[in-house]
């Protein structure tokens, strides 16, 4: 038997009667990450997902990477199978860890019989494997509570696996199983993080970008695309529609009051989302605000901008500070671009002194001279589709 993947399921193994319809979810969000990568057969059984190679030429190191980024997973492992024989797996286990086995000085086994067919307990298994290896590195010290080296045998119903220490997988819940979401992404640290909070929450993302040329370059555009591209192993694949936004921005700078241009700007924009989240029956749209982090975040602010939203306003970041955000943008891969030096449409025309605690009906005034409607069907019609694959 080869060499193979074992994941463990994280939430899913948590939904009672909805746990088979997350777990399917799950496993075609796997089969479809692992396509190039070559064939592989995906099974489940007992909360553990099997991810076995069918060819030599399958890229089982790439594969193993990928998974990682899988939402719904809990642990990737590497695993040797064989047959469900004690002194087998003793043998198969100082083959598959010998160098582990060989450079650690303290070990311990762990096992769990899954197969409650299986004659040995699971202590007995580990008593007797642990005794095996301990023969064959006598350079080894067992240690109970301590180990440098931990050996894991699974008893399971089609085989006996041995692996070593399972390295942690993305968590969440398996995308999709959460409906789906427009996701307001720009070129900052915040929306990335905000977009990938969600997907990691099972929710099929939609990212939506506001593209005010030529007060923002290509670069810029281009810069959010990579964004994008980075969320894709996490997100999956995903089409960005870039929204052509200058006219309506130099619309608010000519007939509206300065000091409330960013709060209408932003209320623009929630009709614009409001209306692709309606057209892709998406249930939410998705922000990177966090409280009080500028002028357009404070709660009077935010309650002013989703008064023009039709669904919910999901703010991952809302209680986050900068470095926590910051944290999470290097785990997944999206800070050292998020800060290249590429405007976006937010810094067009910023006012000198914006509002920070605008009553509602005053924002609304604020905005009567701009002839909404059609400035909203203008941009939707402008609508750029860009698909953003692995």
């Amino acid at each position: 038997m080869t060499d193979m993947i074992l994941l463990k399921e994280g939430e899913v193994v948590l939904k009672g009667l909805n746990k088979r319809s997350f777990e399917q979810k799950l496993t075609s969000n796997i089969r479809r990450r692992l396509k190039r990568f070559g064939p592989f057969t995906v099974t489940a059984n007992q909360s553990v997902i099997y991810v076995e190679p069918q060819s030599p030429d399958c890229d089982v190191d790439g594969a193993f990477q990928a998974l990682g980024q899988v939402f719904g997973v809990m642990t990737v492992t590497r695993a040797a199978a064989c047959e469900k024989d004690p002194a087998a797996i003793a043998r198969r286990a100082a083959e598959y860890l010998h160098d582990e086995l060989a450079a650690a000085r303290t070990f311990k086994v762990e096992s769990r019989r899954g197969d409650k067919a299986f004659p040995m307990t699971s202590v007995q298994l580990s008593q007797y494997v642990g005794g095996e290896l301990d023969d064959a590195f006598p350079d080894l010290v067992a240690d109970m509570h301590h180990p440098e080296l931990t050996v894991h045998l699974e008893v399971r119903d089609r085989a006996a696996y041995i692996h070593g220490t399972p390295v942690p997988g993305a968590g969440g819940l398996p995308v999709g199983t959460s409906g789906s979401a427009v996701s307001l992404l720009s070129g900052g640290i915040d929306s990335p993080v905000s977009t990938w909070m969600m997907a990691k929450r099972g929710v099929r993302i939609l990212p939506v970008h506001f593209f005010s040329f030529p007060y923002t370059s290509e670069l810029a555009k281009q810069k959010v695309l990579d964004l994008a591209r980075l969320l894709v192993p996490w997100c999956g694949r995903m089409t960005v529609q870039v929204v052509p936004f200058t006219h309506i921005q130099e619309e608010i700078r000519d007939r509206c009051p300065e000091d409330y241009g960013t709060l209408i700007m932003r209320r623009m924009m929630m009709r614009l989302a409001s209306a692709i989240a309606a057209d892709n029956h998406c249930g939410a749209i998705v922000t990177g605000e966090s409280l009080g982090q500028v002028a357009s975040q404070t709660m009077e602010a935010m309650a002013a901008t989703e008064d023009c939203a039709d669904v919910p306003v999901l703010r991952p970041l809302v209680g986050m500070d900068k470095k926590e955000v910051i944290a999470v943008a290097r785990h997944i891969g999206t800070f050292d671009t998020s800060i290249l030096p590429y405007e976006d449409c937010c810094t067009v025309f910023t006012p000198r002194h914006p509002c920070t605690h605008p009553k509602l009906a005053k924002v609304r005034e604020a905005e009567k001279n701009l002839d909404v409607e059609p400035l909203i069907a203008e941009a939707l019609a402008g609508v750029e589709f860009v698909k953003i694959g692995y």
